[in-house]
């Protein structure tokens, strides 16, 4: 079956039906990687707060592994960051790695130096993204391949979205949930009394309500612990 052939709306209800955000990020690698001609991803989780990405997971067919020491500041990484910006799938040509993502980025021993970017989005905001630099042999990433991809990405965040379970997130309230990743997707408080129709003093109270029931010091540490149990992406 071909790409364009593959439902992938029926293919990403097995993320709805995850037990967890670790299983449910493993699948959406273990998916990446049957429906693409790749041989290895990269899973970032990014905040345009400060526009930084931390490493969550690695996956190629020898399995998982955890790259959380990975934390980049993507406005170094051009390639990284227009691709975020434009809200598309990009690839990036063996020629242009190096004025795209600079020496820091060094990929695999094994890697062709090419490079494939796809934002993750909710809506307009992106929340991570996947990366991947090993290719099946003859592969092409034209436009068409990148639409796709890009559709991936937008399925993969609103699937995440939709399918978050406030009953298994420490008694916080799906509203609760939803200004706290707003907050640690970089909205400001003024953002979100238009895109969410209440008042600024009720967001607050949400904000010291999520920061009591998980026994953080301040907003930062409730996010800092919601973004690393999986909670918020």
């Amino acid at each position: 079956m071909s790409i364009a052939d593959f439902d992938m709306h029926y293919n990403l209800q097995k993320l709805a039906d995850a037990a967890s955000s670790e299983e449910q990020m493993e699948l959406i690698l273990t998916l990446f990687m049957d429906l693409f001609p790749v041989r290895n991803c990269y899973l970032f989780r990014y905040s345009p707060l400060g526009h930084i990405a931390e490493g969550i997971v690695y996956y190629d067919q020898h399995g998982l592994d955890h790259i959380r020491t990975i934390r980049d500041d993507v406005r170094s990484l051009p390639g990284i960051y227009s691709a975020i910006v434009e809200l598309k799938a990009k690839y990036i040509p063996k020629r242009y790695f190096l004025k795209e993502l600079g020496s820091k980025y060094i990929p695999s021993p094994t890697s062709t130096n090419s490079l494939l970017v796809i934002p993750i989005c909710t809506g307009l905001v992106v929340t991570g993204y996947i990366l991947s630099d090993e290719f099946d042999d003859g592969s092409i990433f034209n436009e068409e391949m990148l639409a796709i991809l890009t559709r991936y990405g937008n399925l993969v965040g609103k699937c995440m979205e939709v399918t978050a379970k406030p009953a298994k997130h420490q008694g916080l309230s799906k509203r609760e949930l939803e200004v706290m990743s707003k907050i640690a997707n970089g909205d400001s408080i003024k953002e979100m009394v238009d895109t969410m129709s209440i008042s600024e003093v009720t967001i607050k109270q949400y904000v010291k309500s999520v920061i009591k029931k998980l026994g953080a010091q301040n907003r930062t540490q409730a996010i800092a612990e919601l973004v690393r149990k999986g909670i918020i992406f």
